[in-house]
């Protein structure tokens, strides 16, 4: 299953192959092995297995299954699942009510069948682009047998989960890039919608004017599966050919520091999509620019996740990660007249950059300008601190423009996994879908 998408799933089991169990009996059996050591935070066999057979016997019965119905998936240890206190990847929560109700988008994978494998590991608190855990341990990259390096965060272990073969999708979170990191780091498609697309119920807060709820897969036809079950309606997405599609490329920010690996695979994407008939255009938008100003009196996360956690860290400081508590750290002291000014300007910020993609039908980037470094290579937290704030670099930039953005492999086989990240402003969902659509075709030719 490792490589396979859900349409290549589904005819393999139609054509009577194999079964929804044997592929959720085999998640299981990979949620133990070496290879996925702190992926998971929680197993749901019972129910997953529950899943899976109830899809069988619906085909048996001449029934044609939903599309995600008895395969299996994970979800972030951030959503709440009824019964049972949500940890968001820390200890600190031990003791704290149990959730009443699952969160909408695991009820909605629910709804649509899914075989919910289990949870998986994350950042605390999901504060971070790296994936490291101190709590938990770190799942490790599968793209290096040799090293053991990052996954990228915070949606660690759903990266890995999907990567390794145990799961079709991973349900994440994105609040800076925790979808779209993971994603470019491990090979695989990542997919961040506009924000108020999925209902954020259910879902532990880090910073509220940015957390959005999507997820991970191994193409872009199954992120937007995902995406409609988790929105409760898919995305009318018209196919067009790449000929005439008019690309942007902002050369302000988004290239600094970029490594060659990166650099090479990225421009060679780029050579690709030109080729095929794209009109692929250089742009200053130097407003990227100015993002780290108007984001400086604190920054929303860790403003909005002060908030969040004021009480917890006031209580259970020594429990915390102290990377997390230190950025939780600078959000204290920013006063309420600030952060409406921060609000304001980045309103500005948000209409002067959709006026200047105006004319474009994507932007396009490296997802993160480095290849995942190793883990020992972060021990300090001087180089930690520096690799954060190099991969979320360009993600949160589209988080900071409510936009819409999908992360795809672009690398070749044999090379680092680098991401091509393509990006629009909020709402235009569907029309960038079209677009990964169409950019996947022409870099998988």
């Amino acid at each position: 299953m490792k490589n396979a998408t859900i349409p290549v799933l589904r005819e393999r089991i139609a054509r009577g192959e194999t079964s929804h169990e044997a592929w959720v009996v085999q998640a299981l059996e990979g949620a133990s092995s070496d290879a996925a050591k702190h992926v998971f935070t929680q197993l749901y066999s019972d129910a997953a297995l529950a899943a899976a057979r109830h899809a069988d016997a619906s085909q048996r019965a001449g029934v044609v299954p939903p599309a995600l119905a008895g395969l299996p998936v994970t979800i972030k240890d951030l959503y709440d699942v009824a019964g049972e206190t949500t940890m968001a990847g820390s200890v600190v929560c031990a003791g704290e009510p149990a959730a009443t109700a699952d969160a909408v988008a695991v009820a909605r994978l629910r709804k649509a069948g899914a075989a919910i494998v289990g949870k998986t590991n994350m950042t605390e608190f999901a504060f971070s682009g790296v994936g490291i855990n101190p709590h938990h341990g770190t799942p490790r990259n599968p793209a290096d047998a040799a090293v053991a390096r990052i996954p990228g965060g915070s949606s660690s272990g759903a990266a890995v989960s999907v990567a390794l073969g145990l799961a079709v999708a991973g349900l994440g979170s994105d609040t800076g890039g925790s979808i779209r990191i993971p994603a470019a780091l491990c090979g695989l498609v990542g997919f961040k919608s506009t924000q108020s697309r999925v209902p954020r119920t259910g879902a532990f807060e880090l910073a509220r004017s940015l957390d959005t709820v999507c997820a991970m897969t191994r193409s872009v036809a199954d992120c937007l599966l995902v995406d409609a079950a988790i929105a409760d309606t898919p995305l009318a997405v018209r196919h067009r050919p790449l000929q005439g599609m008019r690309l942007a490329v902002p050369r302000t920010l988004m290239f600094d520091g970029i490594e060659p690996a990166v650099a090479q695979a990225v421009d060679r994407a780029l050579g690709v999509l030109s080729a095929s008939g794209a009109i692929v255009v250089d742009i200053p938008l130097a407003e990227l620019a100015e993002i780290a100003r108007i984001n400086a009196p604190g920054g929303f996360s860790p403003v909005e996740a002060s908030a969040v956690h004021r009480a917890r860290i006031g209580a259970q400081r020594a429990r915390f990660d102290p990377r997390v508590a230190a950025r939780v750290d600078l959000g204290m002291s920013v006063s309420a007249a600030d952060y409406i000014v921060m609000q304001d300007r980045r309103s500005d910020w948000i209409g002067r950059v959709e006026g200047a993609l105006e004319g474009f039908d994507a932007l396009l980037c490296p997802t993160v300008p480095i290849v995942a470094p190793a883990i020992d290579a972060l021990a300090t937290d001087e180089a930690f601190f520096k690799a954060n704030g190099l991969l979320l670099r360009n993600t949160f930039a589209i988080n900071f423009l409510d936009g819409c953005a999908f992360s795809l492999p672009c690398q070749r086989d044999g090379e680092w996994p680098v991401g091509l990240m393509l990006s629009s402003v909020r709402g235009d969902d569907a029309r960038l879908a079209a677009v990964a659509l169409a950019v996947e075709a022409a870099l998988r030719a």
